[in-house]
């Protein structure tokens, strides 16, 4: 017994080591990423004065000084927030409705946000109409953003109030789809009756994009990131008690309705403050989860949701490192990129569970 017991708290410490030095490797990728997202794009900086300028050093050429601060560090933060807030809301969101294809947008939350930017960019044609949804200008950069907002929190209201009716998770999973649908089709028709600049504009929202927050707007961006995945690390908890079942959760005394309402809350309230300020970015919230599950080979929420917000963020940054065309002005759609990412990651996760079985 006692040389079993030694065994068992050997590779208890072996599995802890090793789960450190994931999270170590982690953190130094992304570190690495993040520089090389700052280095690199029309004008190539070198890596070392990007680490001088970071530290309030001066760099060989003033104007990298500009690029840097203006420009690309506004543009890397963003991305690293976007990439861990979409990363756990799929997470929240797999965990809840026990479904591996879940993700952030699954309950229309960023159908909704596409409809808010619809009625703002596409209503011009329309007397009356129009008019009051473009006073929405009077905010300036931030009008986009706001009329994002107020389309993802008029489907996540209604989400919610339905929530509070519904018990079962694959009816909620359902209307939330259901809901995503009615509003797609509500900005097809807009589409139908804009003309040729009003669907570029919006268009060019869909493709998504970490460059256009400010620093002006950094500080609402981050804030509510940071808030929503505050939440979510407090429910760990829950969502491991989740995993076993709501007749075992109901048994262990977990409160169903105030814990699903917190995470869709929380889930919701990450995937729409990016939705609003980046644009529907796809495949994150979804890939991210189960690269996570699979490299640390574990379904603890302690566990998985730093290492989502790292992983999220690091898939962020190389997602716009792969936009950016060293030597060109030229930028592919973020969307497209995330999917090439995306697409061989849930791919290959999906066929090595099959497989192990």
């Amino acid at each position: 017994m006692y040389i079993i017991k030694n065994i068992s708290d050997c590779n208890r410490k072996y599995l802890r080591s090793r789960k450190y030095l994931f999270f170590v490797l982690l953190i130094g990728v992304l570190i690495l990423v993040f520089l090389l997202d700052i280095a690199l794009g029309s004008v190539p900086i070198p890596i070392g004065d990007v680490v001088k300028v970071l530290f309030g050093g001066d760099a060989q050429k003033v104007s990298w000084t500009n690029i840097i601060f203006q420009f690309r560090l506004p543009k890397a933060v963003t991305a690293m927030l976007a990439g861990a807030a979409l990363g756990v809301s799929g997470l929240q969101m797999q965990t809840i409705f026990r479904n591996p294809l879940a993700g952030p947008f699954v309950l229309g939350i960023s159908s909704g946000a596409s409809l808010g930017v619809a009625l703002v960019v596409l209503t011009a044609n329309f007397v009356g109409a129009g008019t009051v949804f473009q006073t929405l200008g009077v905010f300036g950069d931030l009008s986009l953003a706001l009329a994002s907002s107020l389309g993802a929190a008029a489907v996540l209201g209604l989400v919610l109030l339905v929530s509070r009716r519904v018990q079962d998770t694959i009816t909620l999973l359902i209307l939330g789809l259901l809901f995503g649908y009615g509003t797609s089709a509500l900005v097809s028709i807009l589409l139908q009756f804009s003309n040729s600049q009003q669907i570029q504009t919006y268009l060019q929202w869909t493709f998504g994009s970490f460059a256009g927050v400010t620093w002006k707007q950094m500080p609402v961006l981050a804030g509510v990131v940071l808030l929503g995945l505050v939440v979510a690390a407090v429910l760990s908890k829950p969502l491991n008690v989740l995993l076993v079942g709501d007749s075992y959760a109901l048994t262990l005394g977990l409160n169903l309705k105030r814990t699903r309402f917190w995470v869709i809350t929380s889930a919701s309230i990450l995937a729409g403050v990016i939705t609003a300020f980046c644009g529907p970015i796809a495949f994150l919230g979804v890939a991210v989860p189960h690269l996570c599950r699979s490299m640390f080979n574990s379904c603890d929420h302690h566990i998985l949701v730093p290492a989502v917000m790292i992983m999220g963020a690091i898939l962020a940054l190389f997602a716009d490192l792969l936009c950016m065309s060293p030597g060109n002005q030229m930028t592919l759609p973020l969307n497209s990129v995330t999917a090439l990412i995306g697409t061989p990651v849930v791919s290959w996760v999906i066929l090595r569970r099959y497989y192990a079985n």
